[in-house]
């Protein structure tokens, strides 16, 4: 499972990078008005839906990670946490299921 694993490590990388060029640009631009940021998120029904769902998905995510993590014993599990807040689900559930391959 090797293979799996280095798959999860990529795309944890990957889902950090791409989120937080799209967000530099977005505070390069507007300076960091967070207020302005969280308004964005639902500017138009496109950006709206997709706001709400990815911030339900993490929710579940969460919710079911603390579980199965608690169920298998997981050391550093609780990583996610700090990665859904600071970057989001691109990266809470893959560095989960790299974790959870250990």
């Amino acid at each position: 499972m090797k293979g799996l694993r280095l798959f999860y490590l990529v795309m944890a990388i990957v889902g950090t990078v791409v989120p937080w060029l799209l967000f530099g640009q977005f505070f390069a631009q507007e300076g960091l008005n967070i207020p302005l940021f969280l308004q964005n998120l639902f500017v138009n029904g496109a950006a709206g839906g997709f706001s709400a769902d990815v911030l339900i998905s993490i929710v579940v995510f969460l919710v079911w990670a603390t579980v199965d993590a608690q169920k298998k014993g997981m050391p550093r599990w609780w990583l996610i946490f700090p990665a859904s807040f600071t970057v989001g689900l691109s990266l809470a559930l893959p560095l989960y299921l790299f974790l959870r391959e250990e």
